[in-house]
Order: C-alpha cells, then structure tokens, then sequence
C-alpha cells in the first residue's frame, strides 16, 4: 500500500477556471496530485470532479481538511466532501439465503481487494451464520414479515449505529428496503448512510421477481446483473456497475441462474470497488464514474 491519500469530490455549477481553481486550492496548500478526473454535464449544467493528492506534506493538519472543503465548494455554489484512503469503510452486509456474494466479498475483503471492513452481518435467515463467523463478523439473524417489517427495521437501524456502519451492501438480502428505513439511512452521518444493491438483471430490463424466467421467456442472448444504490425507486437507483454474458437457446433457466450469478458477484465487487475508492459521485438521479 502506497502513502495515504485524500480524496476530494465537488459538484457545482460549471463556470470557466474550475479545474484552475480546484487543483490550485489543492498546490496551494502543498499537496501533491496523482489523480485528477472531471466532467462536465452541460444539460445539468453542472461541474464535477474528482481529485486525489498525497496528505504527506499537506499544509492542512488531517482533521482541519473537511472544514476547509466545506469552504471552498460553498465558495462554488456546489457540494464537497473529502475521504482518506487509509481509512477503510465500514460495511455492514445484509444476506438471505444465497451465499455467493457474501463469499466473494468476504474473500475480497480478506485479500485486501476491498479497502472495507465487516464488522457485521444481518440476515433473514440463519443459514449463513458459519461462514459470517469464519470472516470475523458478527453475524445477527432477524426474521422478517410484513407484520414484523417495522419493528425488525429498527433493530436494523440500531445494530448499524451500534457498529458505526458507513455502507449497507444487500448482497442478495431479497427483502425490499422502506421509505422509513432509507431516509433514515440518508440522515445516519454528515455524508449520509448508502446502500447499494445487487439486482439480478441488466436493469432497466426485467425488473422485480424472477428476472432469469422472465428472460428466459423472452429469449434474450444476453443476461446481465446491474448494481445500484437503493432508492424508494424500487430497483430504480443510480447505476453504478453493470455485466452481461451470452446465453443460447440451449440454456435453461437453471443456467441462466447459473450464468448470473457469476455476473452478480463481479458487477456488485466492482462497484463496490469503486465506491469505496470514492470513484463514483450521484447526482440527479444518475452517476459519474471516474476510472
């Protein structure tokens, strides 16, 4: 691992001078950059961007850097927030009955592919208690139905506060999110609590139950597997990864579960990859990804 990095992010207005302005505050304060990316939206009309520098050397002490962020995207008319690379997120994964995900990003996390930690594991069911705890997470089974949703949610919401979670993944969790539980989420910390999804289909395609059968239906060549952040929109929110594979007029539904399942542990992998990497940045409904 190399010498630790803050990572700025800025949406604002787009104007003349930005990228000036912005790599400027960063020199200014001796700060050396290795990574910088931006975009423009015209149709927004809106200006983002993303730059990583080197904190050795830096002129603001650590803790004195999100306040003067605050400042200069307030002086834009825009938005920022700063991350450090040597401060791994804490993730909380919510699980069903399907393992795949859980392994590989488990497995990723052990390897040091995720810069995450995983204090904690929430389950529907407690068939995934033993793998949980071969990882080190703390595993906690709650059953849910429609009569206990609300109640559960709220032992949800404290278990997460409790380990100071910062990312909810739904690694197959199947169970659908309320508006209650989300906007809670979205007022957890000063940057908000996110969740993101994995959905069994290249969304918009195929939304809801059973996607596999309905495009087995359909005979479509291709299957795909789209992660998301979680919105009221349900599988409606902004698309951060997606991956497909070729399927044939040989295969059943049993292969195209098969098949899609590949496509969900990579496509959810990356695109927490990205996320925790400070790569992605949401805005109007949609996100920029900076690779």
């Amino acid at each position: 691992m190399g010498s630790a990095t803050a990572i700025l992010q800025v949406i604002c207005p787009d104007r003349p001078a930005l990228v000036s302005e912005l790599s400027g505050w960063v020199a200014a304060n001796g700060g050396n950059i290795c990574h910088a990316d931006h975009h423009t939206d015209a149709r927004a009309g809106l200006f983002l961007s993303r730059i990583e520098w080197q904190l050795e050397g830096f002129g603001l002490p650590r803790e004195a850097i999100g306040a003067a962020v605050k400042a200069l995207a307030g002086r834009l008319g825009g938005q920022g927030q700063v991350h450090f690379s040597d401060q791994p997120t804490r993730v909380a994964l919510f699980v069903s009955k399907q393992d795949h995900c859980l392994v590989d990003l488990l497995w990723r996390t052990r390897a040091g592919e995720l810069p995450m930690q995983v204090p904690l594991v929430i389950a529907n069911h407690p068939d995934l208690e033993p793998l949980a705890s071969d990882f080190g997470a703390r595993f906690v089974h709650l059953p849910i139905t429609a009569a206990t949703k609300a109640e559960v949610e709220q032992k949800q919401l404290q278990l997460l506060a409790e380990h100071q979670i910062e990312l909810v993944v739904l690694a197959k969790y199947m169970q659908v999110l309320s508006a209650e539980f989300l906007d809670h989420c979205s007022k957890a910390t000063n940057q908000g609590l996110e969740v993101i999804n994995i959905h069994h289909s290249f969304l918009p395609a195929f939304k809801g139950a059973q996607p596999y059968h309905q495009a087995w239906e359909r005979g479509v060549k291709l299957i795909g597997a789209t992660a998301h952040y979680v919105t009221e929109d349900l599988d409606g929110g902004p698309i951060i990864e997606q991956t497909t594979v070729h399927v044939s007029h040989r295969d059943e539904v049993a292969d195209l579960i098969r098949k899609g399942r590949d496509c969900e542990r990579l496509a959810l992998a990356r695109a927490l990859r990205l996320h925790l990497r400070r790569q992605v940045m949401m805005y109007q409904g949609r996100t920029a990804v900076f690779e």
